[in-house]
């Protein structure tokens, strides 16, 4: 089982120009105050980057990594669904910028925003 499949992460839209994931708030994503972990705003940035990056790629040889993300915490949030939406910055052929903006879905309230470089390496 892998992360996604873990903490039941799903797959709204996926595409080169948006993509959309969400996340079911449970307590396996809070820390121990009752809010989400700001550790899974990160990975829900990243994991909607690289789905996204992965999209622009025209053959199976090459995978999107991460290599930076800057995430800042805008607001706590303790239930609901998150929703992250990914959207192109900069889509180069070996270094991919991303900005992606996490929210509760039932508020529309933004908890984080985040920009993901990406690079594109051959598939190991």
């Amino acid at each position: 089982m892998n992360a996604l499949e873990y903490l039941n992460v799903q797959f709204d839209t996926i595409s080169a120009t948006k993509t959309i994931i969400r996340l079911p708030i449970s307590d396996n994503i809070k820390q121990p105050y009752g809010i989400v972990h700001g550790g899974i705003n990160a990975f829900l940035a990243e994991t909607a980057a690289s789905l996204g990056a992965q999209a622009t790629m025209i053959d199976d040889t090459h995978v999107p990594v991460g290599v930076d993300i800057h995430t800042h915490h805008l607001s706590p949030a303790d239930k609901g669904t998150l929703l992250a939406i990914a959207m192109p910055i900069k889509l180069g052929h070996r270094i991919q910028t991303w900005q992606v903006n996490i929210f509760i879905e039932e508020t529309q309230q933004q908890t984080a925003t985040s920009t993901v470089t990406i690079m594109v390496t051959s598939k190991p």
